[in-house]
């Protein structure tokens, strides 16, 4: 994956426990870095939360507000899993339901390697598009908040973690 620079988009990500850096990677995954950058764009992720946190796994965000409401989404992307990059620690991979091209706004940074959701024989996996090039603390830091359930929602942050502002980075 490029290194923060002329072959990466920089993304600086801004919550309520820190700033996170990420480098997004445009040439392996050109669909999903488009999607997310719109996004940014659009200012989508502004007072969002990250609604899914297991310590060990993931933390995700980019759907929810704090009171659970989903934000309306644009159409579902094509499901880039198959490029090359792997679910390791410290990659953004875009979340989607069990339909492999069903990927809209909600993505997730992985706490450790996990394999298990890269493309694998056929079957598809979680496009990974990017990493966290400063910040990783930050990252580990929301993955030991409490949890617990709320309505049909698991493993969601007791104290709700926001992203205040999501920016490409010039």
């Amino acid at each position: 994956m490029p290194a923060s620079g002329v072959d990466a988009i920089n993304v600086v990500v801004e919550t309520s426990l820190g700033t996170v850096r990420l480098a997004l990677d445009a040439e392996q995954a050109p669909v999903t870095t488009e999607n997310f950058v719109t996004y940014i764009e659009d200012e989508f992720y502004d007072g969002l939360i990250f609604h899914r946190i297991i310590d060990g796994f993931m933390v995700q965000g980019g759907g929810f507000n704090a009171e659970m409401q989903q934000k309306a989404v644009r159409d579902p992307i094509v499901n880039e899993s198959n490029n090359g990059l792997s679910n390791a620690r410290g990659t953004i991979a875009m979340a989607r339901t069990q339909a492999p091209d069903s990927a809209t706004a909600q993505f997730y940074i992985n706490l450790v390697d996990n394999p298990n959701l890269d493309y694998r024989n056929g079957r598809a996996g979680y496009a990974v598009f990017g990493r966290v090039v400063e910040g990783m603390d930050v990252v580990d830091q929301m993955a030991k908040v409490p949890t617990g359930n709320r309505g049909r929602f698991q493993d969601v942050p007791v104290e709700p973690v926001l992203i205040r502002s999501v920016r490409i980075e010039p």
